[in-house]
């Protein structure tokens, strides 16, 4: 099975892709990842580059998992707009669009997840995609397990355990079964 990331440094830090094909191994389900990340760009960026569309088209991705600019998330109405528009590229080429929710930034708190995750929500809803709840995840393993840094030294980025925990949740959805 073959699974396209589109994102920024979210998505391509601690080569995120790598460790969610490693998950998936390790579930018995062999897969191929491959990406297009640009640090700081939204999907209205990704939308724009002929690179995307492409690759979407003509890639044979089983599914696209797709990741927004985080910090800040900037205009919620050019987000959801350039989703939809994603989204459709995706199912149009029969795959499977599946929303990858990013955390909040340190210093902004579990408090501020919840204006972050109902964006990916609303989406979700709209749409019908699904989407992989590492926001949430994020925050729910980080009460339960407060001695492990999620966060990289910027207080933005994942850390390595970070990474994993965004790997395992998007695996999750992709392989319909709980890992965490």
């Amino acid at each position: 099975m073959k699974v396209l990331f589109i994102g920024n440094s979210h998505t391509y830090f601690n080569d995120m892709p790598h460790l969610f094909a490693e998950i998936c191994r390790e579930n018995q389900a062999e897969v191929e990842v491959a990406m297009l990340a640009h640090g700081g760009r939204g999907w209205d960026f990704h939308l724009e580059e002929p690179e995307v569309r492409f690759n979407i088209r003509y890639g044979g991705y089983d599914a696209v998992i797709l990741q927004h600019t985080a910090h800040p998330m900037g205009d919620l109405d050019v987000m959801a707009r350039c989703g939809r528009k994603l989204i459709d590229w995706v199912r149009e080429a029969g795959a499977r669009p599946i929303l990858y929710m990013t955390w909040t930034a340190k210093e902004d708190g579990e408090a501020a997840q919840d204006a972050m995750s109902q964006a990916y929500l609303s989406l979700q809803q709209e749409t019908g995609c699904e989407v992989a709840p590492v926001g949430q995840n994020w925050w729910r393993y980080h009460r339960e397990h407060p001695e492990t840094e999620l966060y990289a030294a910027d207080g933005q980025h994942a850390s390595e355990a970070g990474s994993r925990l965004a790997a395992a949740t998007i695996a999750e959805v992709y392989l319909g079964r709980e890992l965490l």
